[in-house]
């Protein structure tokens, strides 16, 4: 798959087909367009273009400083990578870009730009400036400038709709399985490991700190989850905790991973955690034995991940 860096920097020999927009979570809901662009690249004898956006177009014009999307961008081009398309086109999201013409916005991009024969798109999608152009217009634009439109109907939209829905609440609600059973893959975090103030190896359990660096980034609910990684081309199970460590008076979140049966030093590496399952929700200890019940509940954490990585892993 080639990655274009806007519209500008796309190259092609041949002709188009093209799909339009923001595919975060790149989920099971998503596969079905994916596939039907497949299918008309093959039978046309077309290259298959996503063409996406990025900022995301609210953060751009709404300043959504809350928008939290399931994929950064560098997550969404490895998933889309084995799909099999021939190009992903993301074309910067600007103030100016918002207020190029439908006209515009047809012509210089999608027929100049893109080489589009064929657009495959949904049947509410709305383009140019204020989004005033519908489908009917786009179609219009069809017999003009000689490409097609091909229309994702309502249902198959409502799928992506409900299961984007359903993978931010579910991993607002810690509820990984679920998640993960609509993204039809693990969720995941990636990031660099920082350093921490290494209390857990004090304690026998040394972790990896996680710094996700974009803010955009969905993060689960605080809590403790089963996880892993693919460290030194082998998979290596852990456990994640999600919060503010307030048991020994953490304000900031952090992301902390106790691999199991693994103790190398990964400081400054990058790491990608993959989630499997929730194991309980984040617990406040006090009193002057309130490390020490903080070890034992990491001590149970361990026992569970372990049992559920037997039948499961």
């Amino acid at each position: 798959m080639n990655v274009h860096k806007g519209a500008s920097n796309f190259t092609s020999q041949k002709n188009s087909v093209v799909t339009i927009g923001t595919f975060d979570g790149v989920h099971i809901g998503h596969k079905a367009i994916l596939k039907r662009l497949l299918v008309s690249e093959e039978k046309e004898d077309l290259e298959s273009v996503l063409l996406t956006f990025f900022p995301h177009p609210r953060m751009v014009l709404q300043s959504d400083a809350d928008l939290k999307l399931i994929n950064t961008l560098s997550e969404k081009k490895q998933l889309l990578e084995n799909f099999g398309l021939d190009h992903l086109v993301v074309h910067p999201f600007t103030k100016e870009f918002s207020r190029l013409t439908a006209l515009e916005y047809v012509r210089d991009i999608l027929v100049n730009k893109l080489k589009a024969k064929k657009i495959i798109i949904g049947y509410d999608h709305r383009f140019g400036r204020n989004r005033t152009a519908t489908i009917s217009h786009l179609k219009e634009f069809g017999e003009t400038y000689g490409f097609t439109v091909e229309e994702i109907t309502a249902q198959e939209l409502n799928e992506v709709t409900i299961s984007s829905t359903k993978i931010r609440k579910a991993l607002s609600e810690g509820d990984i399985v679920k998640a993960n059973n609509y993204l039809g893959y693990s969720f995941m975090l990636t990031g660099k490991v920082v350093s921490g103030k290494a209390k857990g190896r004090t304690w026998g359990f040394p972790t990896a700190n996680l710094a996700v660096e974009e803010n955009y980034k969905l993060i689960p609910k605080k809590g403790v989850y089963i996880v892993y990684a693919i460290i030194e081309d082998k998979k290596v199970y852990g456990i994640t905790s999600i919060g503010t460590n307030p048991t020994v008076g953490g304000t900031k979140k952090t992301i902390e991973t106790f691999f199991l049966d693994f103790d190398h030093d990964l400081y400054n590496s990058h790491l990608e955690l993959k989630f499997l399952a929730y194991i309980r929700d984040e617990i406040k200890f006090e009193g002057t034995g309130a490390e020490n019940q903080l070890i034992e509940a990491i001590k149970k954490d361990e026992q569970f991940a372990r049992a559920y990585i037997k039948t499961n892993g």
